[in-house]
């Protein structure tokens, strides 16, 4: 997918995407955030949910209150704390009165250069959604799916109307339509994401993936094999890369990612590094220093 077809989606206004779903558009445009963080707004009859408020920038808040007129915030959702995603929940907490919940609070010290926007460390919600738990409003119910990996506190949200899912799954950065997510040790973690990934294949309920970013997904089982699948050659292109005799991530990069903006690299590195620690887990590969090698067989 082009990465820059939408880009002239407009921000700052309330659009209807699907029965209860509007969403609002932040300026906060970027390579790691498509045309910016998309917000959305849940239910339609004077009960809303919002997931993702997103950066906390005037001109966003502003749109958000203008979208929510007369409407009661039963609650402000967020499927993870980083910055593109989390900042604005406290004053627009402070504006309606809603509060906070969803993913837990994490902040953590990265051990190199990120690849997205580093943790909100002001986050704090009101109550943290486990597996499973729900928030409800007139007519809709939003219902907590972890998903660890992209962060180890991701959540998704699947929308229930009168108590029957509708097939909408708010992904956050789990799965995105115009690109895969970044997988950032030492919180992000290739394992669980992995295993969130066959979560959500499972889910045959779940018929479109409203993303933090980029356009909705109507065939959301099929992305997500092929995202598996991708990842799983990344795997094996990593073993032939240290096969090959390029033992660190610096060397491994350049050969894996040509034609790639190399403004790109260090977060393709972050996510070769998720790699790497997930083939140590399985016994597969072993580091000394910044070189790996493989496991002998047998």
């Amino acid at each position: 997918m082009n990465a820059f077809t939408e880009i002239d989606r407009p921000y700052a206004v309330a659009e209807s995407i699907g029965p209860l779903v509007r969403r609002v558009l932040a300026r906060n445009p970027s390579p790691f955030t498509f045309t910016g963080t998309q917000t959305y707004l849940v239910g339609d009859r004077g009960e809303v949910a919002v997931i993702d408020p997103g950066p906390d920038e005037a001109e966003h808040l502003d749109a958000l209150m203008a979208a929510i007129g007369a409407d009661r915030v039963v609650a402000i959702c967020c499927t993870h704390t980083h910055r593109d995603h989390s900042p604005a929940a406290a004053p627009l907490s402070a504006l309606t009165g809603a509060p906070v919940v969803g993913c837990a609070p994490l902040v953590l010290s990265d051990d190199g250069p990120r690849a997205d926007a580093s943790f909100d460390a002001d986050y704090a919600p009101d109550r943290v959604l486990a597996d499973g738990e729900t928030v409800t409003g007139k007519g809709w119910t939003l219902r907590a799916v972890a998903t660890p990996g992209h962060t180890s506190n991701h959540l998704c949200f699947a929308l229930e109307q009168d108590g029957t899912p509708t097939g909408a799954l708010f992904t956050g950065d789990h799965v995105m339509g115009w690109s895969t997510s970044v997988v950032s040790p030492p919180d992000g973690d290739m394992s669980d994401y992995m295993a969130s990934l066959a979560r959500l294949y499972e889910r045959e309920q779940d018929t479109v993936y409203y993303p933090a970013h980029g356009p909705a997904v109507d065939k959301p089982r099929q992305l997500v094999r092929g995202m598996i699948g991708h990842r799983r050659q990344r795997e094996r292109q990593i073993l032939r890369q240290i096969e090959a005799g390029h033992a660190t991530i610096a060397a491994m990069v350049p050969q894996m990612y040509k034609g790639v903006d190399e403004r790109l690299w260090p977060a393709a590195g972050r996510s070769v590094l998720a790699h790497l620690i997930d083939l140590e887990k399985r016994g597969l590969a072993l580091r000394d220093g910044d070189a790996w090698t493989l496991v002998a067989a047998g």
